[in-house]
């Protein structure tokens, strides 16, 4: 018999920021089909709101009203762009209390957490409110005689954000920034878990002064989700996409984009490795895996999911890290003494009991975890560390986007390379060593597009975020390269008549 579920009661302070229908053209309207569905707390199975359920009918007149917006947004001036999202980041900073207990029933983690997600996300207005007054383009002088060629840099259109629902309301802002700050419009898509959050910042867009058209927000259901995807990525007036989630569906949004040639940003799934060598810092080395592991319950992208530890150390780290992660609390994220909530679907609870049972047929060890929690009647599951992990196992084949750590000893540097290297996947890399040298070897062989250098998660709004290989392609946040994914350059070639 698990515990008793908890009230829902969220306690806004702004009723009005908490809607529940889609938002196109700076109109709240249903879908054409005039159906919704139903929304529930991670924490406790319990439907907590509803919300219009858009389909793939409902895109072209959300298309064609983001294009009517965009050619006049295009135009408007960098300054007036910057501004609107200064006005945003603030009304965001505003409203940060309520949007917190937004995103804890839509995704299950703590409260504490929820505000740290909001400062990392609204850090993204901010920075590209200054982005958008430095899109510069070039002039120089050309190998014929007599020439000049100038580049500028201009909006691609109306872009499509699909996003996922560990870090909802941060994946909207961090690419709905850099869009309007290159002078898009752009078009939402919210994984059906977490369409509030979304629906909440289209409120706050509008309070901000966005034009009508400029930020859209389509919520549908994840039978819908497919249909209305492939839409919006095939239709004409859709010039660029960024996606954020698993590799298998990006590959699928790629083929869709193909057809119509269009600019895409791929920010896939990550199998990350995590190497301790034995003249680290341990406790250093111990406190960012810890933050980066069971963090929103392990569900981020860039979480470590293998840490190889040097043999030298390998017993004593072992013992460090389980002691450190038996003092985390599981429990509904409105609960103060919560230090990791649930995992947002109960897809993920089968998962990581498929995972450790295999890592058990082929030697592993479970130091601490392993189980689910029957509490709340929520999606919970103990955080989790096993050791003497190897390569034929789930755990180190497959993300798996949960509370658990798997541990593999190694000797040597070139080994924990290599086994860190043996993946499809790219995007971050960690490592802990205190020696100079193999840092710089580190950050040359580790294959990954990000690299922590003693230092765990590392996302920021000034830091270019994206992967290579399986991960995907495209780069967002960061000086230039994020706004760069929304703009085409064009260049101009003057000849002088009369040069001397």
């Amino acid at each position: 018999m698990g515990e008793a579920a908890p009230s829902i009661n969220l306690e806004l302070k702004d009723l009005s920021i908490l809607r529940d229908k889609a938002y196109v053209d700076g109109q709240w309207i249903e879908s054409r089909q005039g159906k919704r569905f139903d929304i529930y707390d991670p924490g406790s199975n319990q439907k907590w709101a509803t919300c219009s359920d858009m389909t793939a009918e409902d895109v072209d007149g959300a298309v064609q009203a983001a294009h009517e917006a965009f050619l006049k947004y295009r135009i408007v001036n960098p300054k007036v762009r910057a501004e609107l999202l200064m006005k945003w980041y603030l009304l965001i900073q505003e409203n940060k209390e309520d949007l917190a207990r937004i995103l804890v029933y839509e995704t299950g983690k703590p409260l504490a957490e929820a505000y740290g997600e909001i400062d990392y996300a609204n850090s993204f207005p901010r920075w590209f409110a200054g982005e958008a007054e430095r899109i510069t383009g070039t002039v120089f002088i050309a190998a014929a005689p007599g020439r000049r060629v100038f580049t500028v840099k201009q909006p691609v259109g109306v872009a499509a954000a699909l996003v996922p629902w560990n870090f909802p309301m941060a994946m909207v802002l961090r690419k709905a920034s850099a869009a309007l700050a290159a002078g898009c419009t752009m078009i939402v898509k919210p994984s059906p878990e977490t369409p509030l959050t979304a629906l909440s910042l289209a409120y706050l867009a509008e309070k901000a002064g966005f034009q009508k058209g400029v930020f859209n927000v389509l919520p549908t259901t994840l039978a819908n989700t497919p249909s209305l995807s492939e839409a919006l990525c095939r239709h004409e007036h859709i010039k660029k996409v960024s996606f954020t989630g698993s590799t298998r569906v990006g590959k699928l949004i790629a083929k869709h984009c193909s057809d119509g040639l269009k600019k895409l940003t791929l920010e896939l799934g990550g199998n990350c490795p995590f190497l301790i060598f034995d003249d680290a810092n341990l406790n250093q080395a111990c406190d960012a895996l810890m933050a980066l592991k069971y963090r929103h319950a392990g569900q981020a992208c860039i979480t470590a999911n293998r840490v190889y530890v040097q043999r030298g150390v390998y017993t004593t780290f072992a013992e460090l890290l389980v002691e450190k992660v038996k003092k985390l609390r599981v429990g509904h994220g409105m609960d103060k003494e919560t230090t990791m909530g649930p995992l947002t679907v109960p897809a993920g609870l089968e998962k990581l009991s498929r995972q450790i049972e295999d890592a058990q047929k082929h030697g592993a060890t479970v130091l601490t975890g392993g189980q689910k929690v029957h509490k709340n009647n929520g999606y919970f599951f103990e955080p989790t560390v096993i050791k003497d992990a190897g390569p034929c196992m789930l755990v180190t084949q497959e993300e798996t986007f949960g509370p658990l750590l798997a541990l593999y000893p190694f000797e040597t540097e070139a080994e924990a390379v290599e086994a860190a290297n043996n993946t499809s996947m790219g995007l971050s890399s960690y490592f802990f060593t205190k020696n100079v040298d193999r840092t710089w070897r580190l950050l040359e062989t580790l294959e990954a597009g990000m690299i922590g250098m003693n230092t765990g998660n590392a996302s920021a709004a000034e830091s270019p975020f994206g992967g290579m290989k399986d991960s995907g392609f495209g780069k967002e946040s960061g000086k230039d390269v994020a706004v760069a994914e929304y703009m085409i350059t064009k260049t101009g070639t003057l000849t002088l008549e009369g040069h001397y």
